[in-house]
């Protein structure tokens, strides 16, 4: 039996926490079916505004949407979370305050460092816990969060292996200093220091003895998003899925050119219809999402170097191309689709409760 892993108050009977794969892959249903199995349930808020709309037939704001889906994914009862991106710049506050405002357990937030977030809102019984990759990144987030009086909940340390975002540069990616194995150490002895703040490793996890070995090599829990991707309770579109289930290793690559337009190396599947067509460069840029905009000289939300003529070959609009694969907008925009390093190991598309019996069992 694996353990339990309780994040303040809130207890997990199985120490899974499923990824928050944006955009729109992990919605209320995904979410819901993993709090139902003893794991965390994630939900993702990258453009969760636009899916709601179009789900719904009406107008949400980024406030508004994270209050349904969080409330849509507590009915039934379990842990349930929600993954904010520090990237998603615009958006990031009101996310932050409507899932709080729903009540959600856990806010895990990454790509990029969530300064700030203590201070966002008054968290009640939510906990907060940021995503790093290193023990110097936790130690600044800590040594941060205490001028908030606030101290992290847990933390997620995230190895290069993951799917999407990843908090490494392309030359560090392979790096023996830099795999899950080496960086747990320093980084479950940082958290120990400052409170024995559980550590959840995510990033090339895939089985139930993997689980065993990390967590006996002292990490209280760990996150999975790719297994996840692939299940029938996923809104990731079926071709999204299919494309997974048909990966092989030498499919899945680090995208450098094109690349992600916030700056991070982004691992993805080669042959998504919109990563051809822009390293082609067939794509016309455009930004009419502005999901990764950042301000310009006069403070407004503008800077992308995505929209640019210019960089057509160098870097994908990655707003419409995951929204493509969240089925939002395929007829106009190509799906771009991400995964982690061991996609090609997936080999069908199984139910919530299925994954969840074997990754909790020894087979």
């Amino acid at each position: 039996m694996l353990p339990p892993l309780t994040i303040k108050g809130h207890t997990l009977s199985t120490p899974i926490v499923q990824g928050g794969m944006g955009i729109g892959v992990s919605l209320y249903p995904l979410a819901r079916a993993v709090a139902a199995e003893g794991g965390a349930g994630i939900i993702s808020s990258a453009a969760l505004d636009r899916l709601l709309s179009k789900r719904n037939g009406r107008r949400y704001n980024s406030y508004e949407a994270a209050y349904e889906e969080v409330s849509l994914a507590n009915e039934a009862g379990g842990v349930t979370g929600i993954n904010i991106m520090v990237a998603l710049v615009r958006d990031y506050m009101d996310s932050v305050k409507g899932a709080i405002d729903a009540g959600v357990n856990l806010i895990i937030s990454g790509a990029g460092l969530p300064m700030s977030l203590p201070s966002i809102a008054r968290v009640k019984d939510t906990a907060l816990i940021p995503i790093v990759s290193s023990a110097r990144a936790l130690k600044i987030i800590i040594k941060r969060w205490e001028r908030q009086k606030y101290r992290p909940d847990a933390v997620v340390l995230e190895g290069p292996l993951a799917g999407g975002h990843l908090g490494f540069q392309l030359d560090e990616i392979d790096r023996e200093e830099n795999r899950l194995e080496t960086l747990l150490p320093p980084v479950k002895e940082m958290a120990q220091k400052y409170g024995d703040i559980p550590v959840i490793v995510a990033g090339g996890i895939y089985s139930h003895a993997d689980i065993v070995r990390f967590l006996e090599m002292g990490a209280d829990g760990v996150q999975m998003g790719t297994r996840f991707l692939a299940t029938v309770e996923s809104t990731a579109t079926e071709a999204y899925k299919q494309a997974v289930v048909g990966a092989r290793k030498e499919d899945i690559v680090v995208a450098v050119r094109p690349a992600s337009p916030c700056g991070f190396p982004f691992r993805v599947l080669k042959q998504s219809p919109m990563y051809l067509e822009s390293q082609q460069g067939l794509r016309k840029p455009k930004c009419d999402k502005g999901y990764v905009l950042l301000k310009d000289e006069e403070g407004k939300f503008t800077r992308c170097p995505a929209k640019l003529e210019e960089n057509a070959r160098d870097y994908f609009c990655i707003c419409n191309g995951l929204l493509s694969a969240a089925d939002y907008n395929p007829e106009k925009e190509k799906p771009l689709y991400t995964v982690g390093t061991n996609a090609d190991r997936v080999d069908r598309i199984m139910t919530v409760h299925d994954l969840m019996t074997e990754l909790k069992n020894a087979s």
